[in-house]
């Protein structure tokens, strides 16, 4: 639990300004994941369209046309 907010944003604030992303950094460590993931026969899936049906669930909750109630 974060006891003082304004502390924490400017702890967030200034690590940000001190740490700029570094894109080969991260793409290194996604490339050593998926070494890892086809190690392990995580990667590519048997079949890809595996869970589809519930990405197209949540994609629908997502998209749902949301209206109040009129007052």
């Amino acid at each position: 639990m974060i006891r003082d907010p304004k502390t924490w944003e400017e702890f967030e604030a200034s690590w940000q300004r001190n740490n700029p992303p570094d894109l080969n950094r991260h793409l290194q460590i996604f490339e050593n994941l998926m070494e890892i993931a086809r190690a392990l026969g995580a990667w590519p899936p048997a079949d890809p369209l595996t869970g589809i049906e519930v990405d197209l669930q949540i994609a629908q909750g997502i998209n749902q046309d949301v209206r109040l109630p009129s007052e």
